[in-house]
C-alpha cells in the first residue's frame, strides 16, 4: 500500500458564495465518509491559503530562526489536501477524481516514497 497525496491550490478554485462553500461541505465530507468506510483515509484539511500563514522558519547556524513575516510571494498557496492510502496509482486516480467532481474544482495528486533511497533513486533518474 502507497499513501498518495490529492491536494489543490487556493488559486485553482473559483468564486463560491457562502452558500456554495457549506454545500461542497457536506459533500465532500460525506466522501471522506466513504473513504473511511473503504480504509483508505489517512488525514484531510482544508481552508488553507495566504491569510492562515503564521510564521516561517530556517536554520541558521544550526538554530531555528523563526520570522512572523513578510513572507514569500507567491502566486499558489495550497487551499486543501488529502492523504490516502491505496493499493495502486489506479485506485488514487479514482478517489482523486472523486473529490475533483465534488468540489469541482482540479486536483493534483502525488505518490509519496517510501523513504530516502527512493527520492535519491528519482532524483538521479530526472538528471538522465
Amino acid at each position: 500500500m502507497a499513501q498518495y497525496l490529492i491536494m489543490f491550490n487556493d488559486e485553482w478554485v473559483p468564486d463560491q458564495t457562502p452558500d456554495d462553500l457549506r454545500t461542497k461541505s457536506a459533500t465532500s465530507h460525506a466522501l471522506l465518509d466513504e473513504m473511511k468506510a473503504a480504509g483508505v483515509f489517512v488525514y484531510a484539511e482544508g481552508g488553507i491559503d495566504a491569510s492562515t500563514a503564521l510564521f516561517s522558519v530556517e536554520a541558521k547556524d544550526g538554530e531555528p530562526v523563526f520570522t512572523d513575516g513578510p513572507f514569500v510571494e507567491t502566486k499558489e498557496h495550497l487551499g486543501g489536501f488529502t492523504v490516502i492510502e491505496v493499493p495502486d496509482d489506479e485506485a488514487a486516480r479514482e478517489w482523486a477524481g472523486r473529490i475533483a467532481v465534488t468540489l469541482d474544482w482540479p486536483q493534483e495528486v502525488h505518490r509519496f516514497g517510501s523513504g530516502v533511497e527512493e527520492i535519491i533513486e528519482r532524483q538521479a533518474q530526472g538528471r538522465e
